[in-house]
């Protein structure tokens, strides 16, 4: 939205700045025509009306000019070239052959003549041969004093001096065959083709200066056909010549001192005959500036910045050479004017008239000061490529802000996330009663650790009270179950007749159940604690599992327990009788679940740096509800057993912390078919050089 309002206020700053300028060049033009106010000796008429005539305007020369078909001594006139034969705004490397640019300048009655012209083949005059029409030549038509037609041609014999002869009606023979001496004149050669400079006295044109002027281009030297005639005479009108309007000297030298960069001063005649110039509304090339990153960055952007300063401009320019006609004509009826003129090229200018009062109040001229826009349209565009800069500078910045904030939170909650979720296991036991990270934080995400902290703190403190229950309750528990026991044993041996009593032996049965209970919960809450102290032994696993399915088969004689080994020694730092218990829960679950008649295979199997024990069962598969979380305490499969009283599903969780004090891991799976369930312990094996230590017997 801040670019856009600086859009529009560039764009109402622009016409601010026209109407400025604009009022600065009518003061200009006003200035300037009060000196020339009362100047009529300075207008005089020249002899005959422009009606009719295109005119060729000699420009007055300050210094002397040489002829010697050089363009050195031309250098201050050479943007006044006219063109002839090719498009004006055309190219010079792409203009015709015959074409041909021209300037004329006036300096002590001598009228000057330089011609560029273009021509690829050039073809010289034979000076052997009497027609002078045969090669490339140059025509000059014109009033003598004496009212008469007269005809002079420039012959080009070789690059060099020039001679001019008076030529027939025809234009190919001279009419008495000796040159005319006052018209001098020198040819070169050039890239294009040639360059012809020559002067004649203005006295040669007789009182009426009006001339033509043709460039006749001869290309094949065989043939010496005349291919094109190019020439400055008009296209339509009741004369075939040009007038020469000379410019005043006396006229230029006042507004010589007045002009400025950027601006041309013209001062017209009541016939609007330019009759003094100085300065040009084109803008000098500026020399190369050192390029820095801004102006890297805004190359790019330019052309867009170009293209909508311009869809966005509100001002009115008039296209055409009427318009600058309109304005003079408007101030030479004695009102002050300006407008805005885009030119052919797509050049802008302001163009303001002021009338030239006489000393009879009659309109002798008026004064025209036209000036580019260019240094509105550099302000303009300057003030939005700045505009654009700081923008997108703003943006860049307020973007980095924003990354650095969000990459800073993000890290901060991530971590935060990381310490929160570090602060419980894998299964659900704390690790830590507080968080350390953005305790100290002051804003949001601080409330939030304080928060988290706070509430892990109150649960570690309910975990702790947790842990302690089995082994209060066991101490608790234990003091009536012993006298509860006690009176069992005495009412037995009181009343021996009630031995046998069913009801008695419900309550004995009741009596162990509870203890086994209370058992069972006090060594899954004091395990974790007792591993610790525990020392490992090198112990050979393939012995230890052979000697405990062995002992399997006495223990648990209505099953049946196959082994499979693999023949050799496989040791493990281990605690032997951890292993043994480890074994106990997962054999005791097997035979709760395996399907009467099927066998419980236990199997031992290397892998690399690993031994895997696995017991597998046939019966009932895994339930996939459980299945994630089967080794975790208080969970149980059993509840389709009629005895699932007795178990609190503890069991396993025992297996799964045996299995990794000793740096290994548990799983469950399916058999296939999901005929049974497998049960794998996977433990890492012993370095080579471990001590031997025998088992001690099993069962």
């Amino acid at each position: 939205i801040v670019p856009w309002f600086s859009l529009r206020q560039l764009v109402q700053m622009e016409a601010f700045l026209v109407q400025g300028q604009s009022q600065a060049q009518l003061l200009t033009a006003e200035g300037i025509s009060t000196v020339l106010n009362g100047r009529e000796d300075l207008f005089n008429d020249l002899p005959i009306s422009l009606d009719g005539y295109e005119a060729l305007y000699a420009h007055p020369l300050e210094a002397p000019v040489r002829i010697d078909g050089e363009a050195g001594d031309w250098e201050a006139l050479l943007d006044k070239l006219q063109r002839f034969g090719a498009n004006p705004a055309s190219d010079a490397d792409t203009a015709p052959d015959g074409s041909f640019d021209m300037v004329l300048a006036e300096r002590g009655g001598q009228l000057y003549v330089l011609l560029e012209v273009r021509d690829a083949d050039r073809v010289w005059r034979n000076p052997n041969a009497l027609r002078l029409d045969n090669a490339d030549h140059v025509r000059l038509s014109y009033v003598t004093s004496r009212g008469g037609d007269g005809r002079l041609q420039i012959a080009l014999r070789e690059p060099g001096v020039t001679s001019a002869y008076y030529m027939d009606s025809d234009w190919r023979f001279a009419t008495d065959g000796q040159p005319e001496n006052r018209l001098q004149g020198h040819m070169s050669r050039t890239e294009e083709g040639w360059r012809l400079e020559f002067r004649l006295p203005l006295s040669m044109l007789g009182s009426r200066r009006s001339f033509g002027l043709s460039v006749v281009d001869v290309d094949d030297a065989e043939s010496r056909e005349i291919r094109r005639i190019v020439q400055t005479l008009p296209t339509s009108g009741p004369e075939s010549f040009n007038l020469v309007v000379l410019r005043s000297p006396e006229v230029l030298n006042i507004i010589r001192g007045l002009g400025y960069s950027g601006a041309r001063i013209l001062v017209v005649d009541p016939q609007q005959r330019v009759r003094a110039e100085t300065g040009s509304y084109s803008s000098q090339p500026e020399a190369p500036t050192e390029r820095d990153w801004a102006t890297a960055l805004l190359d790019p952007l330019r052309p867009l910045v170009r293209d909508l300063l311009d869809s966005s401009r509100t001002a009115d320019f008039r296209q055409g050479a009427e318009a600058g006609s309109e304005v003079i004509q408007t101030s030479l009826e004695g009102q002050a004017a300006a407008l805005l003129r885009r030119l052919a090229n797509g050049e802008e200018l302001i163009m303001a008239a002021h009338p030239i009062v006489g000393s009879d109040d009659a309109i002798i001229g008026t004064v025209v000061v036209e000036q580019n826009t260019d240094d509105i349209l550099e302000l303009q565009r300057g003030a939005m490529e700045r505009i654009i800069i700081g923008s997108v500078l703003t943006l860049l910045a307020v973007f980095l802000v924003l990354l650095t904030f969000s990459v800073r939170l993000a890290w901060r909650i991530r971590g935060l996330g990381a310490e929160t979720t570090n602060a419980i296991d894998q299964h659900g036991r704390l690790q830590t009663n507080q968080l350390q990270r953005e305790i100290d934080a002051g804003d949001e995400i601080g409330d939030l650790a304080r928060s988290v902290s706070n509430m892990l703190s109150k649960l570690h403190q309910h975990n702790r009270f947790l842990e302690n229950m089995p082994r209060t309750l066991r101490h608790e528990i234990n003091n009536p179950l012993n006298t509860l026991s006690t009176s069992l044993q005495n009412l037995e041996q009181a009343t021996p007749e009630l031995a046998s009593n069913k009801y008695l032996e419900a309550a004995r049965r009741g009596v162990m159940r509870i203890g086994v209970i209370v058992q069972n919960l006090a060594d899954a809450a004091n395990l974790e604690e007792s591993l610790v102290s525990e020392e490992l032994e090198a112990v050979d696993i393939e012995e230890l599992l052979a000697n405990y399915v062995s002992n399997c088969r006495t223990v648990h004689p209505n099953s049946t327990f196959v082994f499979q080994g693999v023949g050799r020694e496989l040791r493990a730092d281990v605690a032997d009788y951890r292993i043994e218990q480890l074994l106990d829960k997962i054999v005791d679950n097997a035979v709760d679940f395996h399907r009467a008649g099927t066998p419980i295979r236990a199997q031992l199997t290397a892998r690399r740096d690993v031994v895997e024990i696995t017991v597998a069962n046939e019966g009932p598969p895994l339930d996939p509800q459980i299945a994630g979380n089967l080794f975790d305490s208080m969970v149980s499969g059993r509840a389709s057993n009629p005895d699932n009283r007795l178990h609190f599903g503890l069991g396993l969780y025992v297996v799964r912390v045996i299995a990794e004090h000793h740096g290994g891991s548990v799983r469950a799976v399916n058999l296939p078919d999901d005929r049974g369930v497998a049960i794998t312990v996977t433990l890492p094996l012993a370095e080579p050089a471990a001590p031997t230590v025998r088992l001690r017997a099993a069962g």
